[in-house]
């Protein structure tokens, strides 16, 4: 299925599927090896192959500060024009900043949202003239935030070397080294008219290693292509939907999935989410895992440094850009 058939599917009633709930804080040092985590983490291979998103819980993220990320961004996005300008990437170049789509073709469709992005992490990338100074707390709040998502991303990614028997740090070593980039993306969709013809994000997957996603506490959006079908994620206002990017599927050849994903609007609510996007520095090369490669499982993606930009670049063309990795 291209992209182009994605788009027009818009009209297409969503199932409601059931996207899998995995407690991650048995995913610790100290409970990985119970009886109860081993069924966690079949559920969680199962969840990664199929679907590749879940909905964590247990990650130890108070739902009093969840909310308190909520409340920075709708702050911001509250923000007079002229205000949130001050941070726009149109003056201050670059992808990172207050905005829309960047124009990169003629053809490309746009999405129906408002966005702020910044580098997080490695800290000293931060470009901090772009980060708001109302309210006055927001960059603590982003740092805190960002802070205790590491260590989960962290969490996360020995538990997918362990659920492939391979060694623990087999993907974080890359993924998420001294070097390795987190960026934070505050999107706002406000109300849309139109539901029915325009989406607030079009389908596509991910550049990430992992893709953390903070919904809106109250109005949904997101869904999620499962077995061809689109698939909503519901909202549950303490838990973190987690889903893998392409560079994950590269390193796994195959076999956990990168989602085809998108956003609809609504026609009577705004709708705000916070996403957290990990990905290698773009000079380190990534391919599939040697362990992952064998007689039955043959090498399924090229080494590539940078994928960043390619995924960016197919993305706005209407491209999937994992075909073009494929050997």
């Amino acid at each position: 299925m291209s992209v182009q058939e994605l788009f027009g599917a818009i009209e297409s009633s969503p199932e409601f599927g059931q996207i899998p709930i995995i407690d991650v804080s048995l995913f610790s040092p100290s409970s990985i090896a119970s009886k109860q985590a081993e069924i966690e983490l079949y559920k969680f291979r199962s969840a990664l192959s199929s679907s590749g998103c879940f909905q964590a819980i247990g990650h130890g993220i108070s739902s009093s500060f969840l909310d308190r990320v909520r409340e920075a961004a709708t702050q911001f996005f509250e923000l007079p024009v002229e205000e949130k300008q001050k941070y726009s990437r149109e003056f201050h170049g670059g992808s990172e900043g207050y905005g829309n789509d960047v124009i990169v073709s003629e053809k490309q469709v746009l999405d129906w949202s408002y966005r702020l992005t910044l580098r997080v992490f490695p800290e000293h990338q931060r470009r901090l003239n772009l980060w708001p100074e109302n309210p006055n707390d927001f960059g603590e709040v982003v740092h805190e935030y960002s802070t205790k998502i590491k260590l989960m991303m962290g969490v996360l990614y020995k538990a997918m070397a362990k659920s492939l028997n391979l060694e623990e740090n087999s993907f974080s070593d890359q993924l998420l080294g001294e070097q390795a980039l987190m960026q934070a993306r505050f999107n706002f969709y406000p109300r849309c008219s139109r539901p029915d013809k325009v989406l607030g994000v079009k389908p596509h997957t991910d550049r990430s290693g992992i893709t953390v996603l903070l919904q809106d506490k109250e109005v949904e959006g997101l869904q999620v292509l499962v077995d061809g079908k689109w698939v909503r994620v519901p909202v549950l206002p303490h838990a973190i939907v987690v889903n893998l990017g392409d560079q994950m599927q590269i390193m796994s050849n195959g076999i956990f999935k990168s989602p085809m994903h998108r956003v609809v609007t609504n026609p009577e609510r705004m709708r705000l989410s916070v996403a957290l996007f990990n990905e290698p520095d773009p000079d380190t090369e990534i391919g599939p895992v040697e362990k992952l490669v064998d007689e039955t499982r043959p090498r399924l993606y090229k080494n590539v440094k940078n994928y960043g930009r390619i995924n960016y670049e197919c993305y706005q063309r209407g491209e999937i850009a994992l075909e073009t990795v494929k050997i």
